[in-house]
């Protein structure tokens, strides 16, 4: 790391502060804080989903397996474009239609308030933990590329992420995260042919790869595995409350959509360009062993990219494995706001709601900071957490998703299934292998996952249809739905104008990174060509992006 790396994270830093807390006045009410008004652009909402899912893994877990497996992280990562695709279809407009500002508030509609606060309690609980955990390795790409001490980078992430998520709300994380993807897409597209380059050609890199590095599977990573992949991220991504967030913020079932159409799309494409350059360092230095293999990716950065473009690639690392952080904390202040907060005190005041949510938003921001800073005396505490937090993925998101679209279940029905899919998952996670010695492989522990839930709620749901159980609980909701869109007050704010704004910002911040770009571009010691035209392409889209006044000529 160079000055001029320092340099450039420090200005991309600053350009994604500003960028966030210029939406200060914007969250004037709970449905703008928490849902952006619920007129949020597409693509705006697709990007900021995308950038969602990413996480320490994107770089490290599947960067490690891209170096020593090869092309089976292309096709891990392609399960998350078939989900894309069945959530477009299926999932992303029934959400919409719900019109609510967070998931927790469709589950008390539809289901009761006691089975949405144990939910929500369990939400909460398993997001502050899992997100600590994420801010700690984006902390340690900090502490390892700039040796900064780790304690620091926690503390100064976790600040900053958790002030403008707080000032700006929803439009704050998801403008941030367009910006995040612009600065990483730029960066990976720089990568990528001076990675090719670096190894004598694509060809060299094919002949120099080992024996079995482009097979679509192996032993470890089956199609069984694949499959209880696609199964889980349909759940996953089309259940998790956070990204449940980007459906309904859009204006309508059409645009929710087209953000999963998005999604889709783009990993369709991305895992290819994002999964070469770890497996190009495999050509160039194939002796990394153990745990050091997940620094194959930052290690390929800073063997090709010239002064000033590994800071940027760096910033953008940092700050787009950050968005899964400050994307969490948006949702579990709104889910403590709107589905805690105002149960207790409902008449409360929107001023007074509205510091709650932002004070809210500070509370589980400390609080991640605090777990984040005791990951390293934890040990293997948090493995057996995040494992957790994996096998309740079914079990917590889909039966909600199996509501929106059932006239049948209730809400003691769902808690039931709930309990017993994560008391099964559980027994074979941690009680059958001492006990038994018998334990599941990855691939079946998967799938065990996301099916066990599927198959109770499949076997309730035929109890139901045939015994004709009144719809009770799905008749009310129905009302519940129709007298709520009905008295629901209009936004003091105009979503037409927030958007503009949002466009507006966004469109800035794009130009203020091409115009980075092109001055690390001028004074690089090579490649000033290709760093150059990135910038200059960077700088049209971001006119191309801005609201421009359109004047009408009077030809009379």
């Amino acid at each position: 790391m160079t000055t001029l790396d320092y340099w450039t994270i420090s200005i991309f830093s600053l350009v994604v502060f500003v960028t966030g807390i210029s939406f200060a006045r914007s969250g004037q009410n709970m449905k703008s804080f928490f849902a952006a008004g619920g007129a949020v652009p597409y693509w705006i909402s697709g990007l900021s989903l995308f950038m969602s899912f990413f996480s320490a893994g994107t770089f490290v877990v599947w960067g490690s397996i891209a170096y020593t497996d090869g092309l089976v992280a292309v096709v891990i990562q392609s399960t998350m474009c078939i989900a894309g695709i069945v959530i477009a279809l299926i999932i992303a407009p029934k959400w919409n239609k719900t019109k609510t500002i967070t998931a927790a508030q469709f589950i008390t509609e539809r289901l009761g308030y006691n089975t949405q606060k144990l939910y929500t309690y369990f939400f909460l609980i398993i997001s502050m933990v899992t997100t600590g955990a994420f801010l700690y390795p984006v902390a340690k790409i900090v502490q390892v590329s700039t040796e900064i001490p780790l304690m620091y980078s926690i503390v100064g992430l976790g600040i900053l992420i958790t002030i403008y998520t707080a000032v700006g709300g929803l439009w704050a994380v998801i403008v941030t995260d367009v910006l995040q993807f612009i600065v990483l897409t730029a960066a990976v597209l720089i990568v990528v042919p001076l990675a090719v380059q670096r190894v004598d050609g694509f060809n060299a890199f094919i002949q120099g790869s080992p024996e079995g590095f482009f097979n679509l599977v192996n032993e470890e990573y089956s199609w069984t595995f694949i499959i209880a992949m696609i199964f889980y991220h349909i759940v996953f991504i089309g259940g998790n409350w956070a990204y449940v967030q980007r459906y309904t913020s859009v204006a309508t079932p059409r645009q929710s959509k087209k953000v999963a159409w998005l999604f889709s799309g783009l990993y369709l494409v991305s895992p290819v360009i994002w999964m070469l350059p770890p497996m190009i360092y495999r050509v160039i230095n194939p002796n990394l062993e153990g745990l050091a293999d997940e620094g194959a990716y930052l290690m390929i950065c800073k063997e090709v990219l010239p002064k000033g473009l590994l800071g940027l690639m760096l910033g953008g690392m940092i700050f787009a494995t950050s968005s899964s952080v400050n994307t969490t904390l948006n949702i579990s202040a709104g889910v403590f706001t709107n589905d805690i907060f105002k149960k207790l005190f409902k008449n409360t005041s929107e001023h007074t709601t509205m510091n709650v949510a932002r004070s809210a938003t500070v509370f589980f921001g400390i609080l991640t900071i605090i777990i984040a800073l005791l990951v390293p005396t934890m040990g293997g505490l948090v493995e057996v957490v995040l494992s957790v937090g994996a096998l309740t993925g079914g079990a917590m998101f889909l039966p909600p998703i199996w509501a929106m679209f059932s006239k049948n279940q209730s809400g003691k029905s769902i808690l039931l299934v709930t309990i017993l899919s994560l008391g099964i998952n559980l027994f074979f996670k941690f009680i059958s292998p001492p006990l038994f010695d018998f334990a599941l492989t990855r691939s079946v522990e998967m799938l065990v996952g996301s099916l066990i839930p599927f198959v109770l709620l499949l076997v309730t749901e035929l109890y139901y249809m045939y015994s004709k159980t009144d719809q009770y609980s799905f008749i009310r909701y129905k009302s519940l739905l129709e007298s709520r869109l009905k008295n629901e007050s209009i936004d003091e704010v105009s979503p037409g104008a927030t958007n503009k704004k949002g466009r507006s910002i966004i469109s800035m911040g794009i130009f203020t990174i091409g115009i980075l770009i092109i001055g690390l571009g001028i004074i690089a010691n090579y490649a000033n060509i290709l760093i150059f035209g990135m910038g200059v392409i960077i700088i049209i889209i971001a006119l191309m992006m801005y609201p421009w006044k359109r004047t009408v000529l009077n030809h009379d």
